[in-house]
């Protein structure tokens, strides 16, 4: 702590008569009297006090976690946290010359090869802050494809999602129309999207699997049905294992969150946001791309091929202003996707795939049904009597994290919230949820 002498030194030397002119320019409104903290303590007593408080807190290996909508308690196998902890690769950051580690280029160099296999798309760049940041990044290249005035997004969105999209957008004129979805199938209004793609739009967005845990087989023709304007697909990558890859149906742009391929769920961060497009589209993504090639010496290496963003061109021509992209996130996720390999991914699917078809026929009770029966992947919509928030609360109670309350957002669908199963639930998982559910929903 200063002395008052020190103290005295210090304005004197600032040319201020009192503590409170130094703060002068902070309002009154946010100043406060000074922290009201306890009396120091003993490390021992520390260490003690913090585990206590630490151990009020409940976390996911302790309940059930039915909670998903972008963030999936999955499993992770031990050499992802191997790997990754590995003095060279957890420090891991934005490569900024071409010159960087030939180790790390080539590690970017092998995720982008897996997301674009997994994809079908032709260019994958290096990664995005998350699956929220790479949807408002495609909006802002649709514009740089297309002119127009719009970008037609689904009503039935995250909330967080339509929030930072539009963000993104409010400097460039461009509005979001938003696609509505019929109440008793949950599938979107597929003549309402094309006709809003012929009235100024730049873009169009879906998602497959969709935020209410549809697959929708009509976005495999949407693009024959738009043509030129840009199709912006929102995908879950573990599902690319079963489902139909963006690629195939068209898809200019693909974006999504890539935690569900082996990352933690971190607290909700950090994250990793996909980006892929189409080759005729490349010089106007954002973020970077890493390329293989070869030495003066005919060796193999690797380079960053394109980096457009304002720090590395004129602002004027920068397609971004991405600063950062998720190296060490992508190296799990390509840690993740090789240690299970084409096979394992196809297991993984097929387990969450089975498990939420068990969860879709069999969590229908007096006092909640499933609302949804169409094909998904790992999420449903499921209403109860009682609001989704107390229902949330209460299962908690019971050793069970439930699903994401979405009345306050799709009132439409009354008392309803969207759960998430994973492929290492087994049927008595879901045994203890109906029980607990005919209790307090």
């Amino acid at each position: 702590m200063m002395s008052s002498d020190e103290r005295q030194e210090m304005l004197e030397k600032l040319g201020l008569d009192s503590i409170e002119r130094l703060f002068s320019d902070i309002p009154s409104v946010f100043r406060t009297d000074g922290l009201k903290l306890p009396k120091g303590m003993a490390e021992i007593d520390v260490v003690s006090r913090v585990r206590s408080l630490l151990g009020r807190n409940t976390d996911a290996s302790k309940l059930k976690c039915f909670l998903g909508s972008g963030i999936y308690d999955v499993f992770i196998p031990s050499i992802v946290g191997h790997v990754i902890s590995r003095s060279e690769l957890y420090t891991a950051y934005t490569p900024y010359q071409a010159e960087f580690s030939q180790g790390l280029l080539q590690l970017i160099f092998e995720y982008q090869s897996l997301m674009s296999e997994l994809t079908h798309m032709d260019a994958v760049n290096a990664s995005i802050y998350d699956g929220s940041s790479a949807l408002g990044e495609a909006a802002t290249m649709c514009r740089r494809i297309r002119e127009g005035g719009t970008f037609v997004i689904p009503r039935a969105l995250a909330p967080w999602k339509k929030s930072t999209l539009q963000n993104y957008l409010k400097g460039l004129a461009i509005r979001t129309v938003e696609y509505g979805f019929d109440e008793e199938t949950g599938h979107s209004d597929f003549n309402e999207i094309v006709s809003m793609s012929r009235k100024d739009a730049c873009g169009v967005y879906v998602e497959m699997p969709g935020f209410l845990g549809l697959y929708e087989e009509e976005f495999l023709d949407l693009k024959s049905q738009i043509g030129d304007v840009p199709l912006v697909a929102g995908v879950n990558p573990a599902s690319l294992a079963t489902v139909v890859p963006p690629g195939d149906y068209g898809a200019d742009i693909a974006v999504g969150e890539g935690q569900s391929l082996g990352l933690g769920m971190n607290m909700g961060g950090p994250l990793l946001g996909l980006f892929a497009c189409r080759k005729e589209h490349v010089r106007k993504m954002p973020g970077r791309i890493v390329g293989a090639t070869v030495d003066s010496d005919g060796r193999r290496a690797f380079c960053l091929t394109l980096q457009a963003r304002e720090q590395h061109i004129r602002r004027s021509r920068a397609t971004s202003n991405i600063c950062t992209n998720e190296t060490l996130m992508s190296i799990a996720a390509s840690v993740y996707l090789s240690a299970l390999g084409s096979e394992g991914l196809g297991d993984v699917a097929h387990r969450t795939e089975a498990m939420r078809a068990l969860a879709v026929g069999r969590l229908n009770g007096e006092r909640f049904r499933v609302l949804f029966d169409g094909p998904g992947y790992n999420e449903f919509t499921m209403v109860t009597r009682e609001k989704p928030e107390i229902v949330f609360e209460r299962a908690v109670e019971h050793g069970i994290l439930g699903g994401l309350p979405v009345n306050g957002f799709l009132p439409e669908l009354g008392n309803a919230s969207v759960w998430s199963v994973n492929e290492r639930m087994v049927p008595e998982d879901l045994d203890n949820l109906s029980e607990v559910l005919e209790e307090i929903a």
